[in-house]
């Protein structure tokens, strides 16, 4: 298979809730936790680009642009965007889409490094 249709394949969109137990005292999704479902979206679309054992080294840009209201859903989407030897970067990005119009806009961007590691945890060539 090409590394062109290993990147479509692993691209990864998990679609959530956005419920007031995630939100901060602005009515707002908590940038923390965007950046924890980021890095899990990061992590699986790696692991399905690679079928590795997979680890975050770093994530290297993330650009808050919109705020994620409660009561909206968000889409992650994930994509491979460079494969090195033992690392890959993959570029996340969070869609707010309004639950009862055809709204959708995207509000926060990020950029991680996953590495490859083997049985004693050392970085890998990727496969």
């Amino acid at each position: 298979m090409s590394q062109e249709e290993r990147i479509r394949q692993s691209e990864t969109r998990i679609f959530k809730a956005v419920f007031p137990n995630t939100t901060n005292h602005y009515d707002t999704l908590f940038g923390g936790t965007a950046m924890q479902l980021m890095d899990e979206v990061a992590f699986i679309t790696a692991t399905r680009y690679s079928r590795q054992r997979i680890v975050t080294v770093s994530s290297d840009e993330i650009n808050f642009t919109q705020s994620i209201p409660a009561g909206t859903i968000i889409e992650l989407v994930g994509t491979v965007i460079h494969v090195g030897n033992t690392s890959l970067k993959v570029r996340v990005d969070i869609y707010i889409e309004q639950m009862y119009s055809e709204e959708r806009e995207k509000a926060i961007s990020g950029q991680f490094t996953l590495v490859a590691i083997g049985d004693d945890k050392k970085p890998i060539r990727i496969q």
